[in-house]
């Protein structure tokens, strides 16, 4: 069984479990699809809005997409998930990436 569809049971089991949903984002991602990545890491922070990595992929991918404007706005979100979380590692990684925008 490949990756996406063992992770697509794991979700079929459980819709809202954040580490199969952003694995299945991060699978996407290394498959060449961002834009399957990206619907999963909005479904990762829809059901968990405190899933840091979800906000700091979605960035990244959206900034390599040249979507700086998204990539700014959910730099912001995931700032404040990280400052609610006290994930001072995802912060100052995401501040580096908004500055790079500055």
């Amino acid at each position: 069984m490949d990756k996406i569809a063992a992770l697509n049971e794991i979700l079929e089991l459980d819709p809202a479990n954040a580490f199969a949903r952003y694995g299945l984002g991060m699978e996407h991602l290394s498959l060449g699809h961002p834009d399957a990545a990206l619907a999963e890491f909005a479904k990762v922070i829809e059901h968990n809005p405190d899933y840091v990595p979800a906000y700091q992929m979605s960035a990244q991918t959206l900034a390599k997409g040249n979507r700086s404007n998204e990539a700014v706005t959910i730099l912001h979100q995931g700032l404040a998930a990280a400052a609610r979380t006290g994930n001072a590692h995802a912060a100052s990684e995401m501040q580096g990436l908004l500055d790079e925008f500055s």
